[in-house]
């Protein structure tokens, strides 16, 4: 590629088109193996601005780096319109020469949900069907649906929703996807759960940490500002909490950064990370506390899943 010749532009539906959510999985636990160290990684920059903010995520890795450049926008919902937009512009990690152009919000939707599968894996290394508790209805509840489905079987999801009609359609959707058994339900079924999965833009906690049974998988991922939260201080504080690096949660993650503030927790509460997880040479043994994956999306996951876009490519 010369100076001058623009990067192929990936929208949304090329980008979802060139990778399955197996594949995205794969692609992250591929660079953590292969020795990518998530606290290396630059943190995010936010910018506040009238319609929202603007978040500016650069990393480099090996043979490639890049950068998203992401807006949140609360007020689209109202308008039909995505929350999150933006693109990724991906490098040439020798020359930093453009490599492709790739649609920011179908990326992020792609790497959230493969992030989180990439936990469940091993935070619930049993391969019995899970009973799972889904909160949100929105693009990442569904991405979230269909990378756990990469990972584990599911034995019924019940969809937890402020719109209803949201959440029936995206039941039906599980049952499309061939979870035996899908519904709509409350808060206060997650003491039934196998697993939690929280997608939604709540700033305070979904439900009452307390009923979560023993041995349970929570995943928090709505949020990266330490101020929200989507659990709250009773599960933090009996739970494994493991988290993508240690920096990015003890900046950002408020479900983490709130009950240390309120002296539940210490700094030291964080029991690993990510990449312990895929290093680990055996599965975790139970230990009967509820396990939380607290995530906050990181620059390193953007570009891993970029560069196995970039790869999917025709030949």
């Amino acid at each position: 590629m010369s100076g001058t010749d623009a990067p192929p532009r990936l929208d949304g539906a090329e980008v979802l088109r060139r990778l399955t959510p197996a594949a995205a999985v794969e692609a992250l636990a591929a660079v953590l193996r292969d020795g990518l160290d998530p606290e290396a990684c630059p943190p995010r920059s936010a910018v506040p601005v009238p319609a929202g903010e603007l978040l500016l995520m650069p990393a480099a890795a090996g043979d490639w780096a890049g950068v998203k450049i992401a807006g949140v926008a609360p007020g689209n919902a109202a308008r039909g319109l995505p929350r999150i937009t933006g693109g990724y512009l991906l490098l040439d990690g020798t020359t930093l020469q453009p490599a492709a152009l790739l649609d920011g919000a179908a990326l992020t939707a792609l790497r959230t949900p493969a992030v989180s599968a990439l936990a469940v894996r091993h935070l619930a290394p049993d391969d019995r069907p899970l009973r799972l508790v889904l909160f949100g209805s929105g693009p990442q509840a569904y991405g979230h649906l269909e990378a756990l489905l990469a990972v584990r079987k599911l034995a019924s999801a019940t969809v937890v929703a402020r719109d209803r009609d949201r959440a029936a359609a995206l039941a039906a959707h599980a049952l499309a996807l061939g979870v035996p058994e899908a519904r709509t339900g409350t808060a206060e079924e997650v003491d039934g759960a196998d697993l939690v999965v929280c997608c939604t833009t709540a700033r305070t906690p979904l439900f009452d940490g307390r009923r979560v049974a023993p041995g349970a998988v929570v995943v928090a991922v709505g949020s990266h500002e330490p101020d929200a939260r989507e659990t709250d201080t009773a599960l933090v504080r009996r739970a494994e909490v493991y988290v993508e690096a240690r920096a990015a949660a003890l900046r950002e993650a408020g479900d983490l950064l709130i009950p240390e503030a309120e002296g539940a927790i210490g700094p030291g509460h964080i029991t690993g990370t990510l990449a312990d997880l895929v290093r680990r040479p055996a599965p975790l043994a139970p230990t009967g506390a509820p396990r939380l994956f607290k995530s906050v999306g990181m620059a390193w996951e953007d570009l891993a899943v970029a560069v196995a876009v970039h790869r999917a490519a025709p030949a």
